[in-house]
């Protein structure tokens, strides 16, 4: 549960005019692989950010999902695990869910926070049985964090999914924890913080935009929360902090291969 997986298939180089595209996306495990990977492929993003990643999964056909986009993609990736999926596979043989990053740009070193601050509600409990239904999981919610090399400078991107089972109290102390990391380098670092962080309460909204403004970040969509989540509202986000310019948020509405729409963004380091 603690273990990185990576591989390399990056042959193609980031924009000679220091543009970065980004794209933040909840794939919902990567059930439509292909639609993902072509709807991905279409926005040909230098840095792509996932979340609800599968790995050895039933559900999703025992594939290994950041791997096989980063082969079809071209592009390395990181992927770190977040549960352990008792419905998805066995002691034997154990499924796993995460996020991922898939990137052209050199990937210098990985890590994972996993909060201290989290819910009970998906632990195995004797009294539940393990289906697929009630969701049992071993683990707990991670950010992984991922060191690029970006026109000679380092970036800093931290990929998020925050709690869901909380009205906001979890979901701000998961937030604090990456927001206290990122404060063991100089100010004059660019990092992105970006992925699903739960905001389904208005409250919890404003909440978390006051906390990352607070902490220098701007969002890419401005002062808007546009509509990520098919039903439930505004959940994922891209931020920048340092050296950097973003814009051109987009909420993707007219891509229809997950239960979230994708958060595209371009970045310029200055």
């Amino acid at each position: 549960m603690e273990q990185l997986r990576s591989g390399r298939f990056a042959t193609r180089d980031t924009s000679p005019n220091g543009i970065l595209r980004v794209l933040d996306w909840n794939i919902d495990r990567g059930y439509d692989l292909p639609g993902i990977s072509n709807a991905i492929e279409g926005q040909r993003p230098d840095l792509v950010i996932l979340q609800e990643v599968d790995l050895n999964a039933r559900r999703t056909h025992r594939a290994d999902i950041a791997a096989e986009l980063a082969r079809r993609l071209k592009l390395d990736y990181v992927f770190a695990p977040e549960f352990q999926e008792l419905s998805q596979g066995s002691s034997d043989d154990p499924a796993y869910h995460g996020q991922a990053i898939l990137t052209s740009l050199p990937v210098l070193r990985s890590r994972m926070i996993r909060f201290q601050h989290q819910s009970g509600f998906w632990q195995p409990r004797p009294y539940v049985p393990s289906w697929a239904l009630f969701q049992r999981r071993l683990g707990g919610r991670i950010a992984l964090v991922s060191e690029l090399q970006y026109h000679a400078r380092t970036l800093v991107v931290y990929n998020l999914h925050l709690e869901s089972r909380s009205a906001g109290a979890i979901q701000l102390a998961q937030l604090d924890e990456v927001l206290k990391d990122s404060g063991q380098y100089p100010k004059e670092t660019p990092i992105v913080i970006a992925g699903d962080l739960n905001t389904k309460y208005r409250a919890c909204t404003k909440a978390v935009m006051e906390r990352l403004r607070a902490a220098g970040f701007e969002n890419a969509t401005g002062d808007r929360t546009p509509r990520t989540h098919v039903i439930v509202g505004s959940l994922d986000y891209i931020f920048a902090r340092g050296p950097l310019r973003i814009g051109d948020g987009e909420v993707r509405r007219d891509i229809h291969k997950s239960d979230h729409y994708p958060v595209s963004a371009q970045l310029t380091i200055h």
